[in-house]
């Protein structure tokens, strides 16, 4: 029985009695862009033409005749983290729905790693970066666009480059309402480092959001510390050190919250009976611990989808604005409000 032959784009374009280049375009393009080659209706019959013949697209093949290799390359600063992997799966599923392949790595936030590993995935031929670990003064953004490198932001911002982010000024003005509108009045933060805009945005709009309560958050009531449980316990030390304990801790990130309550029960401190504590991210830990965490949630897989659209855009000269995401607020068990003695005799 004689082996059936593999069908070519010239076998597609003779059944669906279309040009051969037609075809080519077609299959080669991203959905949204099928219809710059051929009508709506020539595009239907030439996919389900070649479904039917079981036509699959030679990606090497194709990366040779568009000078692209359909590659993404994403750098991320610790993809252990949850936030960072499910920003990554959102990117993901967005290239394989455009017949692109992603491809991540880590920087661990170190500024030589980071560079080392940009220029290996530029080295590989990718057509394009997402950065995930973006710095506020961030001399290899300003490398990449010196020498017309396709990238966009994920996550974290700096200055004009576009990106997809949550608007954690938001965030953080949630998180300082709900703790007020509770009743606490002497808050305090656990914040990441400053090269970080999530961690900064999310304490500006806390003191944003306290200050419309008529709260001030004063400087030695915030800490900069990490993102990880054992910033977490660090933060706790550092403002117990400083003097009397805060009545709520908000941690920019869940990790540390969680390290946080570890390090408060270590000194007999309660949560949320002797303090309240909210995180940020709501990752799935937060929810199913001992004292559920209130956090604040934040539309990750939305953010990597729209990343990547904004960098297939890029690639295709087209002006693009940075995407921002409202996150919202989980309110959980380690807040509740707060007693306050009655004026009655």
């Amino acid at each position: 029985m004689p082996r059936q032959q593999t069908p070519t784009l010239r076998t597609v374009a003779s059944a669906a009695g279309v040009d051969v280049s037609t075809v080519s375009r077609v299959l080669n393009s991203s959905a949204g862009d099928r219809e710059r080659w051929a009508g709506a209706e020539t595009v239907e019959r030439i996919l389900r033409t070649a479904a039917e013949l079981g036509y699959r697209r030679n990606p090497h093949g194709a990366s040779l005749r568009t000078a692209r290799s359909q590659l993404v390359g994403v750098i991320v600063p610790q993809l252990q983290d949850f936030v960072l992997a499910t920003i990554f799966e959102g990117i993901d599923q967005a290239a394989a729905e455009r017949g692109y392949a992603a491809f991540v790595t880590n920087s661990l936030d170190d500024p030589t790693q980071r560079e080392a590993r940009a220029e290996q995935l530029l080295g590989r031929r990718v057509d394009g970066l997402i950065l995930c670990d973006a710095r506020t003064d961030d001399p290899l953004l300003r490398t990449l666009a010196a020498r017309d490198v396709p990238f966009v932001l994920a996550f974290r911002s700096s200055g004009d480059h576009v990106g997809a982010f949550a608007d954690e000024t938001h965030g953080g003005l949630l998180a300082a309402e709900h703790l007020a509108s509770l009743g606490y009045r002497d808050p305090a933060v656990i914040a990441g480092p400053e090269f970080a805009s999530t961690a900064n945005c999310r304490v500006d709009g806390f003191r944003e959001g306290l200050r419309a309560h008529g709260l001030v958050l004063s400087d030695d009531r915030v800490v900069r510390t990490g993102f990880d449980a054992d910033a977490g316990r660090a933060g706790v030390a550092e403002l117990l050190a400083r003097g009397q304990a805060p009545d709520a801790i908000f941690a920019t990130n869940d990790f540390a919250a969680i390290g946080a309550i570890g390090a408060l029960r270590d000194h007999g401190l309660r949560v949320p009976d002797d303090i309240g504590v909210v995180g940020y991210n709501d990752t799935p830990l937060a929810g199913n611990l001992l004292v559920s965490l209130t956090s604040i949630r934040s539309p990750l897989l939305d953010i990597g989808r729209a990343a990547f659209t904004l960098l297939e855009r890029r690639l295709t000269g087209e002006t693009c604005e940075s995407i921002a995401f409202k996150p919202t607020l989980v309110p959980r068990a380690s807040t509740k409000p707060m007693h306050t003695e009655s004026s009655d005799g």
